[in-house]
């Protein structure tokens, strides 16, 4: 049983960022470059794998206007590479092969079990589930 004392009673619930992890809503909405230095989009969301934990896919947000009509692109999370001089992730993509990856269209649940192979051939790395 966890002992309440005034320590416990003043933690700040918000788990700080250190120089190898990064807290999940400092993600959404980082920056992406492309492999020509270009900002390419950002990141709206990350789905992890709800038995293991494990990331499956980074949703690239881009187009649109003030927030609509925006396309969103599920990447496998082993194409981002964190760019400290960018304050960003970099992917070795140019924003015309993103536009040609499976995009999210439809808000039925079975899109990624339908599509998930499909995401991971596209970009070249093996699935996060094998």
């Amino acid at each position: 049983m966890l002992n309440q004392n005034s320590e416990t009673e003043n933690l700040d619930p918000y788990v700080k960022d250190s120089s190898t992890l990064i807290a999940s809503d400092r993600v959404e909405g980082t920056r992406v470059y492309g492999a020509e230095g270009e900002h390419i989009g950002a990141i709206e969301r990350v789905l992890l794998e709800k038995r293991g934990g494990r990331v499956a896919y980074a949703v690239l947000s881009f187009g649109g206007f003030l927030g609509m009509g925006q396309d969103y692109y599920p990447i496998p999370w082993e194409k981002l590479r964190y760019d400290e001089k960018l304050d960003g992730y970099r992917v070795d993509l140019t924003r015309q092969q993103v536009e040609g990856a499976p995009r999210y269209v439809d808000s039925d649940d079975t899109w990624y079990r339908d599509n998930g192979r499909k995401i991971y051939d596209y970009y070249g790395v093996p699935p996060y589930w094998m």
